[in-house]
């Protein structure tokens, strides 16, 4: 979802820096409209601010009072409907700090795993609101997010389905646990046993060169022979690609291209000083860092992880801070060591799941730069932001006025949806800041026309996902999922060039099958402006030497585009 926003002064000063040249365009009355409802149906998913398309299903979740360790509370999930679901899937979620203690008959006997204990049912709604209680006990200090999800499940769609979380700090002693999370900083999340879903190292020929970091920074003086540092930067987290409304993937993965420094203090009670600097490597995660100590042994050495590769992309909170994770700290290092696996902190996981979701579009981002498209140059890049923290309400969209991506809550679970609001980014990096006129695209649907203007934007951006997971599922946070493969004969997807599920898979066709990629088509679009698919197709495409013959109009055609 694409969304530009009339400037404010604070915001245009907090956005200076890198990205504060881009164009920040008013948007006419005509486009700020209230968005269009989906039906009869008013629920609201998200925040005021967000474009997230009102639903008919939703969910609140509360506790009857904050529970320190060792102390129950109730759980009440509400869940409204304003229409007839028969197939409503209820999905519950605590962490591992609290505990079911008591379900009652209306839920399924809990489940555990790493992320804690899942618990559901499926229901039949009719108009009104149903009310599930159910009583959990804390059993450890430190922060906790409890989820709730309604989805219909026979019908995946945003504007059929609900999230809800609530956010607290359970504490040791009584009356000591508050509302609200902080995670922003944190220590790595201690992991037993061995580690599971290994994925191979990816192809570095994607792309001309990894993020770029400064020269190492090194302590000064050489008395000593160098020490190196060594391990594996790992995430544990819940993923929408191959789950489902009851139950996500669990994935333990390495985290590439993370911004990595090594710490030190030369003596117990010395000062903190920066050994090292570097990236966690591509496909594996693996640092190994090294400095020359001043003194023979050194007293403590850790490393610190933050969300952010190089200066070429960045997942930060809601105050604009990135997300870092601290190992165990080494003591009386005397020579070469090793952290082992790092886990990333827990509370983190979406962060930094979204972060390394966007590893995955720079190796395949269709430039001839080491910027994230040819029209920027070697040095002059700028990045891509991503916005997200515990409980967010204020997504999914992106906006040009800050070139950033707001992402919900549980939004990181589905990269593809973190690659189609980055897709909208790098759109606007390709076209240098400038954006069509947009009408009739808020809210939108990807089965569902819109408009010619909106068809192109969210096609190009469900394109870029598409292409970045080599599939044509859209996926949402809430573990949902719909197959926009099409052709001439599907059912349930409009025809057209202002229905973005067309526009996409076309696009997708395109690159794949007539231009050996989307580079050049890539090239082009830096070069000119399109506001259509039309325009895209007919006019710039013949311009630039990419075929528009009958083997790209066979392909138009095929998804129900004909010009």
């Amino acid at each position: 979802m694409f969304r530009i926003r009339l400037p404010r002064p604070a915001a245009l000063l907090a956005a200076g820096g890198i990205g504060a040249f881009i164009a920040t365009t008013a948007v006419p009355s005509a486009y700020a409209a209230t968005p269009a409802r989906a039906g009869n149906c008013t629920i609201r998913p998200a925040g005021d601010s967000s474009e997230a398309p009102l639903s008919c299903l939703g969910v609140t979740a509360s506790l009857d009072r904050l529970p320190a360790v060792g102390e129950r509370t109730t759980l009440t999930v509400d869940v409204t409907a304003q229409t007839d679901v028969k197939r409503a899937g209820l999905s519950l979620q605590l962490p591992p700090a609290l505990r079911i203690v008591d379900e009652g008959p209306a839920l399924a006997a809990p489940t555990a795993d790493a992320f804690g204990q899942r618990t559901g049912r499926t229901l039949a709604l009719t108009p009104g609101t149903r009310t599930v209680k159910l009583a959990v006990k804390a059993v450890a200090a430190g922060p906790a997010q409890i989820q709730a999800d309604i989805s219909d499940i026979d019908r995946p769609d945003p504007r059929r389905a609900g999230h809800a979380s609530v956010e607290l700090t359970i504490g040791k002693a009584k009356g000591t646990t508050a509302k609200g999370i902080s995670v922003t900083k944190a220590d790595a999340t201690r992991i037993d046993g061995p580690t599971a879903h290994d994925r191979p190292a990816r192809p570095g020929a994607a792309a001309p060169a990894a993020p770029t970091m400064p020269p190492q920074a090194a302590a000064p003086g050489r008395r000593y022979a160098p020490v190196c540092v060594s391990g594996t930067l790992r995430n544990r987290f819940q993923s929408s690609e191959g789950g489902s409304w009851n139950r996500k993937a669990s994935r333990d993965l390495p985290v590439s291209n993370a911004n990595v420094t090594l710490w030190g203090r030369a003596s117990a009670g010395g000062g903190t000083q920066k050994l090292a600097t570097g990236l966690t490597g591509n496909g594996d995660g693996t640092f190994n860092l090294c400095y020359t100590p001043t003194t023979s042994v050194t007293s403590r050495v850790w490393a610190e992880f933050q969300t952010q590769a190089g200066t070429m992309w960045s997942v930060v909170d809601g105050y604009n801070r990135r997300y870092s994770t601290t190992s165990n700290a080494l003591s009386n290092v005397s020579g070469n060591k090793s952290l082992g696996a790092v886990y990333a902190n827990s509370g983190q996981s979406r962060a930094w799941h979204a972060f390394d979701t966007l590893n995955k579009l720079w190796w395949d981002r269709g430039s001839t730069t080491n910027c994230w498209t040819g029209n920027q140059k070697n040095g002059r890049c700028t990045p891509i932001t991503i916005q997200w923290y515990p409980g967010s309400r204020d997504g999914t969209y992106w906006t040009n006025r800050d070139d950033k991506v707001h992402l919900a809550d549980n939004d990181p679970d589905s990269g593809h949806t973190t690659v189609h609001e980055a897709g909208h980014s790098l759109m606007g990096k390709l076209y240098n800041g400038w954006w069509p006129y947009v009408t009739n695209c808020s809210p939108h649907y990807v089965n569902r026309v819109s408009s010619t203007t909106c068809g192109w934007t969210e096609g190009f951006a469900n394109a870029v996902a598409f292409r970045a997971f080599k599939d044509t599922i859209m996926t949402w946070g809430n573990g949902s999922s719909m197959n926009l493969a099409n052709d001439r004969n599907t059912r349930g997807i409009d025809r057209g060039d202002a229905c973005e599920a067309r526009v996409a898979t076309a696009l997708v066709d395109l690159w794949a099958q007539v231009d050996g990629g989307w580079t050049k088509s890539n090239t082009m679009m830096s070069r000119e402006r399109q506001s259509t698919f039309r325009e895209y197709f007919l006019t710039d495409r013949p311009n630039h030497g990419l075929d528009s013959g009958a083997k790209a109009r066979r392909i138009l055609y095929d998804h129900t585009i004909q010009y």
